[in-house]
C-alpha cells in the first residue's frame, strides 16, 4: 500500500494552492484545534475557549499569513469537525470567512474495536485529522459528511420539532395528575377534559372526604402548566394548518411539497410537515440515497458460511422513519385498492404479529419512494386516491 509522508498531503493539485488542513474538537469547556501546516510534519494544537470563534478565525488568519510568506502561494484551508451540541452555526461561519469546512456524522468514524480503548480529545483530534488527509486524497467511505441545511430549512423543522416535544410534556403533566389522584382513589379523572377545573372542585376522596388542600394546590399548579403546553400546542397546529391550506401563500420555504402531500389520502397535515421537514426538503440522486436516510434499507450479515438478514438498519432519520411506520398502516386503511395494499394482503394473509410487522416495514419503504418520485415528478402513485 501506498504512503504519503504528512508533509507532502497539503498540497493541492488543482490550483497551484497549499492546504492547511484543521481538525476542531468543540466542547462546552474548551475548543482543541489541530492544525496541519505544510511547514512542519508535526500536527500542531491550540485550545481555545469554548464558543471563541473570533479567536478560531484569528488563528486561520495567522496560519494562513505565516505559509503565504513562508512560501509565496496561495492557501486554502479546510477544516472539519463532528456534528453534535453546536449545530452548524460554526460551518456558516467558516464558510463566510473563505473556509472550506465539513461537518461529520460522528458514527461513520472508525474507533477502535478493543473492548477497553482509550479515549481522549487528543486522539479523537489525531483521527479527524487522518481522516480528513484520507478524505482529500480520495477515500469517500472513511466518513460521512452532513448536509448542512440552510437556515430557512433549518427554521422550518422548529414547527413539527417543538410540537413532537410539546405532546411528550402534555403526556408527562396528564401522567402525573392521573398518579396524583390515584394516591386518593380516584380513577375517573380526565385532565385533557375542557371542565378539568371545574370537575377537581367536585373531587373526593374514594372514601368520600374531602381532598387535602396542599394535595388539590398541586393539581392545580399542575393543571395550569397542563393549561399553558395545551395553548402551544395550538398555537402551533394552526401555524401548520396554514401552511398545509393549498392556495395560501407562507413563508415555509417547502410550503408547495406539504400541499401536494396532504393531497393524497391517508397523509394529514402533521405527516405532511414531518416528511418534508426531515426528508423531502433536500435532494437524492436515487431511492438507495433515500432509503439509507431513512433507515429503511436491509441490512445483510455475511461472514464465511454464515449468511443472514439483520433486519433494517436503523441507522436514518429516527422522525422520519416512525412517520413512515404510521404512515404505512394509515395508507393500508385509507387506500385498501391500492396495488401497495393489495401487495400487502397478498403477502401478509391472515398471518399476525412479526410477519405483519416485518412487510409494514417493507410497505413503508416502497411507500416513501413512490412519495418521493411524486413530489419529484408529480406522477401520483400508482392506484393512489386523492382527497375530493
Amino acid at each position: 500500500m501506498e504512503t504519503r509522508s504528512v508533509n507532502s498531503l497539503p498540497l493541492a493539485d488543482h490550483d497551484g494552492a497549499v492546504r492547511c488542513l484543521l481538525a476542531i474538537e468543540l466542547s462546552k469547556k474548551s475548543w482543541i484545534v489541530a492544525v496541519n501546516a505544510p511547514l512542519s510534519d508535526k500536527v500542531g494544537r491550540h485550545t481555545l475557549r469554548a464558543g471563541d470563534w473570533k479567536g478560531l478565525l484569528d488563528l486561520i488568519t495567522r496560519i494562513r499569513t505565516r505559509v503565504i510568506e513562508a512560501l509565496n502561494r496561495p492557501v486554502e484551508v479546510i477544516s472539519c469537525y463532528e456534528a453534535g451540541y453546536d449545530g452548524f452555526w460554526l460551518h456558516r461561519v467558516l464558510e463566510a470567512h473563505g473556509v472550506r469546512n465539513y461537518v461529520i456524522d460522528p458514527a461513520s468514524l472508525q474507533v477502535d474495536r478493543r473492548a477497553r480503548r482509550v479515549k481522549t480529545d487528543k486522539i479523537d483530534l489525531g483521527r479527524l485529522v487522518r481522516s480528513l488527509m484520507a478524505y482529500l486524497r480520495g477515500e469517500p467511505k472513511v466518513w460521512s459528511v452532513v448536509r448542512v441545511p440552510s437556515v430557512a430549512e433549518e427554521d422550518d423543522r422548529r414547527l413539527h420539532r417543538e410540537r413532537n416535544r410539546l405532546i411528550n410534556e402534555r403526556v408527562q403533566h396528564v401522567n402525573r395528575i392521573e398518579g396524583l389522584c390515584a394516591v386518593h382513589g380516584i380513577y375517573d379523572y380526565e385532565p385533557l377534559r375542557p371542565n378539568r377545573l371545574a370537575r377537581l372542585e367536585q373531587l373526593r376522596a374514594a372514601d368520600g372526604c374531602e381532598l387535602p388542600p396542599r394535595f388539590k394546590a398541586e393539581i392545580m399548579r399542575e393543571l395550569q402548566r397542563l393549561g399553558l403546553v395545551l395553548n402551544m400546542i395550538k398555537t402551533l397546529e394552526e401555524e401548520r394548518d396554514a401552511i398545509a391550506s393549498a392556495g395560501k401563500s407562507s413563508t415555509h420555504a417547502n410550503a408547495k411539497k406539504i400541499q401536494d402531500l396532504i393531497r393524497l389520502k391517508s397523509v394529514g397535515p402533521e405527516i405532511g410537515t414531518t416528511l418534508v421537514g426531515e426528508v423531502f426538503y433536500r435532494q437524492f440522486n436515487n431511492r438507495q440515497q433515500l432509503g439509507s436516510y431513512v433507515g429503511l434499507t436491509p441490512s445483510h450479515l455475511q461472514s464465511g458460511s454464515s449468511s443472514r438478514d439483520q433486519g433494517i438498519s436503523k441507522a436514518g432519520n429516527p422522525k422520519a422513519r416512525t412517520i413512515m411506520i404510521e404512515l404505512a398502516w394509515l395508507w393500508l386503511r385509507h387506500q385498501p385498492d391500492s396495488p401497495l395494499s393489495m401487495w400487502f394482503r397478498e403477502r401478509v394473509g391472515t398471518g399476525k404479529g412479526r410477519i405483519r410487522r416485518i412487510a409494514i416495514v417493507a410497505v413503508a419503504r416502497k411507500l416513501l419512494i413512490s412519495l418521493w418520485r411524486y413530489l419529484e415528478t408529480g406522477v401520483v402513485p400508482t392506484g393512489a386516491v386523492l382527497k375530493g
